[in-house]
């Protein structure tokens, strides 16, 4: 019988072959992309497109629905007892749009604040919750808020520009601040920061997820490029890992950590020894797959991109999508 310090020497060398791109879903239209959303019961992808965000079908590729009505669409907040979704839309005031998951059918606009972007629901505290990045705040309210006439609560000042959060379910929110290269802790009680923890030797933290059962925070980070995993109980960072370039999102998937960067790799963090992490294997997907959605029924992620164009001399750097060739791609395990 292989003993448990021989299966840890050997599983990064297993994993090398455990994660492949399965096939590509080619969905066309028009429209940037940012976060993307799994309903691991549905089976379906929530895909904000700038002006719009598609309701794919993940099993056939299907567009379901396509929900008009914003400006700069970030991302979707799903809450299935209450059959509503919820869109960051981060044009000109802010704004949160509220559909129907059945219908797909707008419910009503919610005037958030300006560049309302990463967006997430806590059960612990039963609110959404919304990161802001040029207010500086973080937004909550109740999902079963009036979708024409309900008012958010009063902004949480978080002292720096946040890019993504996630929540303990405890009553903790945390931040990553982009411009401060910490991450805020916030208690939704007192509704306050109570503390701020540097992501050194990290830099620029952008994704964010949290691993309840571990007590730990796994923070993608652009500058320099590394993934952090960090002590909820602390603040301790306990392990910095390379990784590729432009890293827009971390998830986490069983005993397993993700990132995902826009140089088109995919990073699987493994996590099989008690507080030793190493980058288990490196999955390389199209460049520009810097967002993802994991479906945690099937263990499938979802990767969207499109293919590019040389970057113009003289411009913001930024390669532009071509016209029609969104698609998702999709990872799984052999």
């Amino acid at each position: 019988m292989m003993s448990a310090l021989s299966f840890f020497a050997l599983s990064p060398a297993i994993a090398q072959s455990a994660w492949h791109v399965e096939r590509t879903i080619e969905v066309g239209g028009v429209g940037g992309m940012d976060y993307l959303t799994v309903d691991s019961q549905t089976h379906r992808l929530y895909v904000p497109r700038t002006t719009h965000t598609m309701v794919i079908d993940s099993a056939s590729g299907k567009t379901l629905a396509d929900i008009p009505g914003q400006t700069k669409a970030h991302g979707v907040a799903l809450v299935p007892r209450l059959n509503r979704g919820f869109i960051t839309d981060g044009g000109g005031k802010g704004s949160i749009v509220v559909f129907d998951l059945k219908t797909n059918r707008v419910l009503g606009t919610i005037t958030a604040q300006p560049d309302a972007d990463g967006i997430i629901y806590d059960p612990g505290s039963d609110r959404i919750l919304v990161s802001a990045g040029d207010s500086n705040s973080l937004i909550t309210f109740k999902p079963d808020i009036d979708p024409k006439a309900g008012k958010i609560e009063e902004p949480i000042s978080l002292g720096g520009a946040p890019e993504f959060l996630a929540a303990d379910g405890a009553g903790r929110v945390y931040v990553n601040l982009e411009d401060k290269d910490d991450v805020a802790v916030v208690d939704l009680k007192t509704r306050k920061v109570i503390a701020h923890w540097p992501v050194a030797p990290g830099g620029a933290p952008v994704g964010l997820a949290i691993d309840t059962g571990h007590h730990t925070l796994v923070i993608g980070c652009r500058k320099p490029q590394k993934v952090v995993v960090m002590s909820t109980e602390s603040g301790k960072v306990v392990a910095d890992l390379p990784i590729g370039a432009g890293v827009d999102a971390v998830k986490i998937d069983s005993d397993e950590y993700f990132s995902s960067a826009g140089d088109g790799t995919l990073a699987v963090v493994g996590t099989s020894s008690p507080g030793t992490y190493n980058i288990a294997q490196t999955v390389k997907t199209p460049v520009g797959a810097k967002t993802m959605g994991i479906d945690d029924s099937t263990h499938k992620i979802y990767l969207p991109t499109a293919d590019f164009e040389a970057a113009k001399a003289g411009g913001n750097g930024r390669p532009v999508a071509k016209p029609g060739t969104f698609k998702i791609v999709v990872v799984s395990q052999k």
